[in-house]
């Protein structure tokens, strides 16, 4: 799970993960929509396949990357195993005086 949250924390690596939304993509596609050299997007790239976040296929010369939901569907049902329930019995109850 470290390699998610590390990932996630980058700006960079989450304007990535946006770009995806609307579909797959490849390392060249994905490079020219940054200013910075195709070496740091690759960087970025593998550390998003590595968290799992992507996933990559290699098609003749191109890497076409797509996004892998599932590792956020596991994170957010974690995230969301924290919230606190309320059950039927925790309703209010007032306060009575004492005899």
């Amino acid at each position: 799970m470290n390699n998610l949250f590390k990932a996630l924390n980058d700006p960079t690596r989450r304007q990535i993960l946006d770009l995806l939304r609307g579909g797959d993509l490849n390392a060249g596609d994905i490079a020219e929509r940054f200013d910075m050299t195709k070496p740091s997007i690759s960087h970025h790239l593998d550390l998003l396949r590595q968290a799992g976040l992507v996933e990559s296929v290699k098609q003749g010369q191109f890497i076409n990357y797509s996004l892998n939901t599932t590792v956020l569907d596991e994170l957010l049902a974690w995230l969301m195993s924290f919230q606190k329930t309320e059950s039927p019995s925790a309703e209010i109850k007032t306060s009575e005086p004492t005899r």
